[in-house]
């Protein structure tokens, strides 16, 4: 297995970002704007400093969608991983695990105190993949496992 190469997306990489975005929301059977809509804020979201995409593989076959945010328990931001997703045909290539590294790299570098990511109960393969890279479903000072509540609104 090869490291894939991995770059930060730019607001000019927002088509692609939206694509691959579009395309995980359909594999999964999720709502999707679409991808003009989401092109359209990524544009936005991407020019500012609170969002950051990760494309990995030549052309882009998986990417990371970061949004940062401050946190009063620590000293740098927390980082959350709102989507990781790498294209059916190019799983196994370690395209998911270089985005990861990449991500941990740069957020490192960056102060980020801590990084978050949201993963459903049944997804063992998303669950195992995160264990492997750092990431734990139990508190380590606790030994309590971790629950992420939400609420959309409107």
């Amino acid at each position: 297995m090869t490291t894939a190469p991995v770059r930060r997306a730019s607001a000019d990489d927002a088509g692609v970002v939206a694509q691959l975005l579009h395309d995980f929301n359909t594999e999964f059977d999720s709502e999707t704007p679409g991808p003009a809509v989401l092109r359209e804020r990524l544009t936005r979201l991407l020019a500012g400093p609170a969002t950051f995409a990760l494309l990995g593989g030549e052309p882009p076959a998986g990417l990371a969608l970061v949004t940062l945010r401050p946190n009063v328990w620590y000293p740098g931001a927390v980082a959350l991983l709102d989507e990781l997703y790498v294209a059916p045909g190019s799983r196994g290539s370690g395209i998911g695990g270089a985005i990861v590294d990449r991500l941990v790299e740069e957020c490192g570098e960056s102060g980020v105190s801590a990084i978050e990511v949201n993963v459903d109960e049944g997804d063992v393969d998303a669950l195992r993949f995160y264990d492997r890279h750092g990431f734990h479903l139990v508190q380590p000072d606790t030994g309590e496992r971790a629950f992420y509540l939400s609420r959309e609104l409107g």
